[in-house]
């Protein structure tokens, strides 16, 4: 059963968007079935971006599951998805139920310690559509996670994850608005992300 924080979800943004979070998605038991069924059970990757005019390696490890008709890319990067597993189908499932959206994907993010981040960007590319629905759901240890304004660079505001918790980010938020999961020191534990999004065909 969902908790009832849910009904009174908190937005982070004072402006232009909504980032909507829930603190207890899933209850602690929830969340520790889930982080032990996908750390072994995704087909994880390390994928390699250009940074500063040459290639190097995430640092993450990440997958995409989903419609296995409609890829998707960003950075320069293109993710072929396999299909939902059972347990992301569930989540799924109790998302389009709270958000109203029917999700196509899940582009999952492995954090296997500090030293493993995600800087700066909005999830603004063209096959999300506009003003896009976004549902990150957070698991295992607990991170720092931020959002500035994309024009201005402020305010700078912080928010520590707590694993079950939900971020729903909609309206304007990922126009006006970047966020980031800065390293931390090298002893964390590893965190798991899962960002459900609706992905468009490139026909449609």
């Amino acid at each position: 059963m969902l908790s009832k924080q849910i009904f009174s979800p908190v937005n982070l943004l004072p402006h232009e968007g909504e980032a909507l979070y829930v603190p207890s998605f899933l209850s602690s038991e929830e969340s520790s079935r889930f982080f032990s069924k996908f750390s072994s059970g995704i087909r994880w990757n390390q994928e390699t971006i250009w940074m500063f005019g040459k290639r190097v390696m995430q640092p993450r490890l990440t997958a995409l599951y989903g419609d296995p008709a409609i890829p998707y890319g960003y950075s320069g990067i293109s993710m072929q998805p396999y299909p939902f597993t059972p347990e992301l189908l569930e989540l799924k499932q109790r998302l389009d139920v709270f958000a109203g959206v029917s999700f196509s994907h899940v582009l999952l993010n492995f954090y296997r310690n500090g030293g493993d981040s995600m800087g700066w960007h909005r999830d603004n590319e063209k096959s999300l559509g506009n003003n896009p629905v976004i549902a990150s759901i957070s698991l295992g240890a607990e991170r720092r996670f931020q959002f500035r304004h994309y024009m201005n660079k402020a305010p700078k505001i912080d928010l520590m994850l707590a694993s079950g918790s939900l971020l729903l980010m909609k309206g304007e938020s990922q126009q006006a608005w970047e966020h980031q999961l800065p390293k931390v020191s090298a002893s964390t534990a590893p965190r798991i992300n899962l960002t459900f999004r609706v992905i468009q065909s490139a026909k449609a």
